[in-house]
């Protein structure tokens, strides 16, 4: 029996393979997306939640990891919506704090390279929905039509984001590593 008959017939071991799955690659997608790593989990939780409420009703066509990633995603801009006014008064008041944002564990720092954390940054920084289509593509590996199908665009929509988005995260890397060789430069003469 097909993946999706097995959860619209409410069979508690296909949740545990959907789950298994798919996990992973949603908390990243989601993690990456917030850049909260306990936001992420509360809306991987709400996105299982989803899915359970939502088998029944699911088609037989149903392609469960574009499924997946538009309810996360969804999640996701609901979430935003809701909190865009608290979040930028809470933002405010954070960077009035003496001890400002919290700083990573030297486990952390240690364990992440420079180009890591370069292209971290790079990605954090850019508009949300360049973000997510890299996220989704990138680094999920959904392929076009997938990611295309997970933000309710057309898969030509989606080649024209992802190119501006990586056009524009070349630009942020560049620009990050042009005051470093700059600085190489007069060290030098």
């Amino acid at each position: 029996m097909a993946l999706v008959a097995r959860l619209r017939a409410g069979d508690a071991a296909a949740f545990d393979d959907v789950i298994g799955r798919f996990h992973a690659p949603l908390f990243n997608f989601l993690a990456r997306l917030s850049r909260r790593r306990d936001l992420a989990e509360d809306l991987l939780e709400e996105t299982w939640l989803r899915l359970v409420a939502r088998a029944p009703a699911l088609r037989e066509d149903t392609r469960l990891g574009p499924w997946l990633f538009t309810v996360a995603r969804n999640l996701y801009a609901s979430y935003c919506r809701s909190r865009l006014v608290e979040d930028s008064h809470v933002a405010s008041l954070i960077g009035l704090w003496p001890c400002g944002t919290p700083q990573p564990s030297p486990f952390e720092s240690a364990a992440a390279t420079e180009s890591e954390r370069r292209i971290e940054a790079a990605l954090a920084a850019l508009p949300v929905l360049a973000r997510e289509a890299l996220l989704l593509v990138g680094v999920q590996g959904l392929s076009i039509t997938e990611a295309s199908e997970a933000c309710g665009i057309s898969p030509e929509a989606m080649r024209q984001r992802i190119s501006r988005a990586r056009a524009l995260l070349t630009r942020r890397l560049d620009d990050v590593a042009a005051p470093r060789l700059t600085g190489l430069r007069e060290v030098e003469t």
